[in-house]
């Protein structure tokens, strides 16, 4: 079985691809969906301990667990170092899963993928991107963002030059959904019948 690994900066487009590689079969692991389904199980006990009052309802409360994580480099290190190793033991599942079930290829969609050395445990890396502008036009509109906002959101995050240097695939979304569907069909199919391609 062939991993691939699907990462992308804030607004590239990167869940509308991911959405994409599973709409043509491809078994697709959401790390943040994930993240989601810890926050209101396996992950609620030791967060809730870590940061009191972060849970409402038996769930972790995302906007009261930024409040105390978003400007404390500190406080966001014990987070991942709680939550990484849960979502780690997802995928792994994922993975058994996939290949028990005799998949060719399954994708890993996992934003931080570069930054968490995700991109070690896939075969191949694909980077969704888009030009800076399209996507400072595409986080503007969504709601309360502002440009200091985006200015901070972008600094914790890998360049997406640099992204784009490492990746063995790239998917450009600001030329449309059917490019970059085009795009998602032709990287399976270079796969399915050259096998992942060789950096230099």
């Amino acid at each position: 079985m062939i991993v691939l690994g699907l990462t992308g900066s804030a607004a590239m487009g990167k869940s509308a691809t991911a959405k994409m590689f599973g709409e043509e079969g491809v078994p697709v692991f959401d790390a943040d969906a994930a993240v989601h389904r810890l926050y209101e199980g396996a992950a609620v006990a030791p967060v809730e301990a870590a940061f009191p009052g972060v849970t409402v309802n038996g769930r972790i409360d995302r906007e009261r667990l930024a409040a105390k994580v978003l400007d404390n480099p500190e406080a966001l290190k014990a987070l991942e170092a709680l939550v990484h190793p849960l979502v780690r033991a997802e995928q792994d599942k994922f993975r058994r899963d996939a290949a028990e079930s005799g998949t060719p290829i399954a994708v890993l969609d996992i934003p931080l993928l570069f930054e968490t050395g995700g991109d070690l445990r896939a075969d191949a890396v694909v980077v969704v991107s888009a030009p800076a502008q399209v996507q400072r036009a595409r986080l503007l509109e969504r709601p309360g963002m502002t440009v200091e906002k985006i200015d901070a959101m972008l600094a914790r995050q890998m360049p997406d030059a640099e992204k784009r240097r490492r990746a063995d695939f790239v998917i450009d979304t600001s030329r449309g959904f059917d490019a970059a569907r085009a795009d998602v069909r032709r990287i399976l199919e270079q796969i399915r019948r050259h096998g992942i391609p060789k950096k230099n």
